[in-house]
């Protein structure tokens, strides 16, 4: 059980993320959201512009059509600039409190000084900053900037990216009861664009040395148009005539519910930290009923990339939504796939549109992606739909998108099998995602798309079995159908290995450097690998070890994959390294940027953290895994695990002490443990634990009942009640020098050098 004594505010502020100086980069800003709107904060250094404090805004739907054809990109959209009287100087500080999901500045400048606080609302559409100024800094002032508008000093501050697509603007501007408008219209042909609203109030009350204390409310909407201008009025107005503490209250209110869905707490005190940052950004970046997560979320800056990615970015995006026990951040890829499903089908070519659906590499939110030489993008999405189903059992998702897509999409790669001379399936040549991208080169068998197609009609015929069906067993032709899966399956060409390990494809070894794990996916994500074989498991060894020897061409993602397959087969130690490296070339923020911002290597991080502590492919929960040698304490509540079921664990002098399951959804539940088998059972209804031997147990659980494994029994009745005194799940103690470390460039502290304070 979680501690109820645990203060999450300062649990999460031990992680806050802190500046010591202003930020000025997009690599160092200070970042807030609420799945639309977003802004990140930081200044500049020019000298011309050492008095200005930019929140450059985005919005995730606002797209530009281009005139020459392609799909239409993500574009900026303007910025939001506190204009001071004099330079921003020392002593600066910054804070963003995770908890509150607020930014909290106090700035001094060669005129004065200022206190800001600033939120993306978690319940309406609009951004606010709270503003105190000192007799100095009285003539401060909030201005916006559509895009064309702001300085070319700042245009060029994180580099331009001559990929990138800016259409030309037509801004007009207009005032409304106390509302500045500002309609900007993307040319040529006008049918893109947002509308920006915003009004500035006067409050009573200061802080001590402060003189003046303002509010900034600010919307945006998309569209360029009166109805875009008139729904970010009304969003202003709306905001405006609260109470500031009130509407602020219902904007923490959101997080506050947010953040105790799970909980983990790890001996590694930098990686915590990240952690929960990337839990804080994930839920700024979508919401349940919001767009699904593009290459960058709403922080989009200089980008070759300014759109959505599926030969892994979109995929890896959501991996950590899952184990997290945040599903409803899932449902905005759910929404997504459900609102387009016809599209996927137009990718095809025409003659297979009857019954096959296919998505390229890369477009916009409308999934217009013709399928090209890179084949089996749109099973991965599928992988993640199956996931979102397994963690929830929502009989609604599978019967309505994930059986109906998943089943187009395999038939569009049973399409393309051949038979060869040794009497197998097999496929034609194909794009393993990102290797030898230049030369666009193609192999046959490739294992990206032999391995999900092998995963992707396994899990038909799983889910379509009579046992199984759950209201699909209606589709005609099943009978047929499943025994056509079960020949193709039985013929498939096996993937390709040398002694190297896992090829690139049939005649293609892994040559050199390669960033993606696309030749690995039987081992992650997808867990097709027979781990209970010592020779499928050295296969897997065998080929991470030549896939890293290869060094070359390693990006963030090739960090987390490494990770999370290292994870898989209990190589802790090894795990934790691959994620410790990552570290190193995230951004002071934990952003990733490469050409341009991309979003899903640290969040994929995130869920290399959960393959360390939970894992539950396979039909089997395994709880720690692959912990590093090091962590002899760790602490776990509520993450979850496929069948529905939430597991919480703890974990002390380097054993498992104990460990609650509760399900759902009344799924059969197989568990892995290194406690014994005579652990003592505690037990809600009827549940009951079978020990399997070798730290395996079988658990009976129906709907809504728990079971607890504890090396010690709990006092008082032996089935679980208000008398039981068991174990409760408390935070790690924290590495002090390591608290805060995100945010500013602070790699001294790595060596302990300052020791921070809470606030």
């Amino acid at each position: 059980m979680i501690d109820t004594r645990l203060d999450w505010s300062s649990f999460l502020g031990r992680h806050d993320l802190t500046w010591s100086v202003k930020p000025v980069s997009w690599d160092q800003g200070a970042f807030i959201g609420n799945g639309w709107l977003g802004a990140m904060v930081y200044g500049e250094e020019h000298r011309l512009k050492r008095n200005v404090l930019r929140f450059v805004l985005g919005r995730t739907d606002v797209t530009a059509r281009r005139p020459d054809g392609g799909f239409s990109p993500r574009v900026p959209i303007g910025e939001l600039h506190l204009e001071l009287a004099g330079w921003i100087y020392q002593p600066t500080s910054m804070r963003l409190h995770l908890w509150d999901a607020e930014l909290k500045a106090e700035i001094t400048t060669t005129a004065g000084a200022v206190k800001l606080r600033a939120i993306a609302h978690s319940r309406e559409m609009v951004m606010a900053v709270e503003l105190e100024t000192s007799e100095g800094e009285g003539s401060a002032a909030f201005r916006w900037y559509p895009y064309s508008e702001v300085d070319p000093i700042l245009h060029n501050a994180d580099g331009r990216n001559l990929n990138q697509y800016i259409p030309e603007e037509e801004v007009t501007r207009s005032v409304k009861n106390g509302i500045e408008i500002a309609l900007t219209a993307f040319k040529p042909d006008g049918t893109g664009g947002c509308a920006t609203a915003w009004a500035e109030i006067e409050l009573d009350g200061v802080s001590t040395g402060f003189d003046r204390r303002r509010i900034l409310y600010l919307s945006v909407m998309n569209g360029a148009n009166e109805t875009s201008a008139e729904q970010a009025m009304e969003a202003v107005n709306v905001a405006r005539r609260q109470p500031w503490d009130a509407w602020v209250s219902q904007h923490r209110s959101w997080w506050h519910a947010y953040y105790p869905q799970s909980f983990l707490s790890i001996p590694d005190t930098q990686l915590e930290g990240f952690y929960w940052i990337q839990m804080y950004k994930l839920a700024s970046a979508t919401r349940s009923d919001g767009m699904m997560i593009d290459n960058q979320g709403p922080w989009l800056t200089s980008s070759p990339w300014p759109g959505v990615w599926f030969n892994m970015n979109v995929q890896m995006s959501y991996s950590p939504v899952y184990a997290s026990n945040r599903l409803e951040l899932g449902m905005s890829l759910v929404k997504a796939f459900r609102e387009q499903f016809d599209q996927l089908a137009l990718n095809v070519p025409e003659e297979y549109r009857q019954d096959s659906a296919g998505l390229g590499r890369s477009c916009s939110y409308d999934l217009v992606s013709p399928v090209d030489d890179e084949k089996g993008n749109l099973l991965w999405v599928c992988h993640n739909l199956w996931r979102q189903y397994r963690y929830s059992m929502d009989a609604d998702l599978l019967k309505e998108l994930l059986y109906p897509l998943l089943r187009r999409a395999v038939r569009f790669h049973m399409r393309l099998l051949a038979e060869g001379e040794d009497g197998l399936f097999h496929l034609p040549p194909t794009i393993s995602p990102e290797y030898g991208s230049f030369l666009q080169l193609t192999v046959p068998d490739a294992h990206y798309d032999l391995a999900l197609l092998e995963w992707g009609i396994r899990t038909l015929l799983r889910i379509s079995e009579p046992s199984e069906r759950d209201g699909i067993a209606e589709a005609t032709g099943l009978g047929a159908e499943r025994q056509e899966w079960t020949e193709t399956l039985g013929r498939l060409a096996p993937l390709p290995v040398d002694e190297t390990g896992y090829m690139i494809g049939r005649g293609q070894p892994l040559a050199f450097g390669h960033r993606h794990f696309s030749h690995l996916m039987a081992a992650f994500p997808l867990h097709t690998a027979n781990m209970d074989s010592e020779e499928e498991r050295a296969l897997i060894n065998r080929s991470l070890r030549h896939w890293f020897s290869r060094e070359g061409d390693l990006r963030g993602f090739t960090f987390t994959g490494a990770s999370s397959i290292a994870a898989t087969i209990g190589l802790g130690d090894e795990a934790h390294a691959y994620l410790k490296s990552l570290l190193h070339i995230l951004k002071s923020n934990t952003m990733y940027k490469e050409a341009g911002p991309v979003i899903e290597s640290p969040l994929a991080g995130a869920e290399a953290i959960h393959d360390m502590l939970l894992q539950s492919w396979g039909e089997w929960i395994r709880v720690f895994p692959a912990l590093p040698g090091t962590w002899k304490e760790a602490a776990f509540h509520d993450l979850r695990a496929e069948g529905a079921f939430l597991v919480s664990a703890l974990r002390s002098s380097g054993k498992t002490s104990w460990i609650r399951v509760k399900s759902l959804a009344g799924m059969p539940c197989r568990l892995i443990t290194d406690m014994t088998d005579g652990a003592s059972v505690t037990a809600s209804g009827g549940a009951k634990a079978i020990p399997l031997g070798d730290g395996r147990f079988e658990l009976m659980l129906a709907k809504g009942e728990e079971i607890v494994l504890s090396g010690v029994k709990a006092a008082g009745n032996p089935a679980l009640g208000n008398g039981d005194r068991l174990p409760q799940v408390r935070p790690v103690a924290a590495e002090l020098h390591l608290c805060g470390y995100f945010g500013g460039f602070k790699p001294w502290r790595l060596y302990g050098i300052p020791i921070w304070t809470a606030e």
